[in-house]
């Protein structure tokens, strides 16, 4: 059985490693983090079951290290790509460095969709492939006021941004056999953030989103939340408040309060 490579990005640990280890009986592996030791040690435990196992060592927030994996991905042999590093960096927008305000919206935001634009030509030339990428719950929370929500400005802002790619690049691939997926689950109980989660009641485990992304896959879902029982219903209750946004928007003149409004 032919065994294609897929590469996996924030691979040594969490949500990375999850899906190293249940894509290793089907597939070769590319895996991808700053961490060499940790890459190596599960290099060496996935190569048991036969996988082929290639580590880069790269670190996605610079430009040398995404060159380095976007060079990879050019070599036109991967069909499963599952863009997954990231970093928290929740702070309030003006506590944040200017260059790490670079960084962050690098790894979170501009890594997947240069790792997808770099992947592309070897799916669209074998007429199959599929890229996933894992974003976050917090996607969604722009809206929302709780205090019990981190500082996410920056955070919510990628991954939204996220969100919006792959649901757009999904409608862009039709036909051509390349399957696009975001994931976005809640709390999970990983390294991420310091471990905040790890000893909270309602956190997932990475090997539970990791799976669930999988299964979601097989289901044809586009966006997969994994902690979400009626994802049909706020799917469409999504799509309808989108769909009144910009059918009730694309007016030629403005809504009746602007022409009542006093300008002071």
């Amino acid at each position: 059985m032919s065994r294609s490579p897929a590469l996996i990005t924030g691979a040594s640990s969490g949500i990375g490693a999850a899906y190293a280890r249940l894509l290793a009986d089907d597939h070769d592996l590319v895996l991808v983090a700053r961490r060499v030791d940790r890459l190596s040690g599960l290099a060496d435990e996935l190569r048991t079951v036969g996988a082929a196992v290639e580590v880069l060592p790269a670190d996605l927030g610079t430009p040398e290290g995404l060159a380095a994996v976007t060079d990879r991905l050019a070599a036109d042999d991967v069909r499963l790509l599952v863009s997954n590093a990231g970093v928290g960096g929740y702070a309030p927008l003006a506590d944040v460095a200017p260059d790490e305000v670079t960084r962050l919206l690098a790894l979170n935001a501009v890594a997947p969709v240069q790792l997808a634009r770099a992947a592309l030509p070897g799916m669209l030339a074998a007429g199959n492939g599929t890229i996933v990428t894992v974003a976050s719950l917090l996607a969604f929370s722009a809206g929302q006021a709780n205090p019990h929500i981190p500082s996410r400005t920056l955070y919510a802002a990628a991954k939204a941004a996220t969100v919006a790619f792959t649901r757009t690049l999904a409608h862009e691939l039709t036909g051509t056999g390349i399957r696009v997926q975001v994931v976005c689950p809640g709390l999970v109980a990983t390294e991420f953030n310091g471990g905040a989660a790890r000893n909270v009641p309602v956190a997932m485990t990475p090997e539970d989103v990791a799976q669930a992304g999988l299964a979601g896959l097989r289901l044809g879902e586009t966006v997969c939340v994994p902690g979400l029982e009626e994802r049909t219903a706020a799917l469409e209750a999504l799509l309808a408040a989108e769909t009144a946004l910009m059918a009730g928007g694309n007016r030629p003149t403005p809504a009746a309060r602007y022409g009542r409004a006093q300008v002071h």
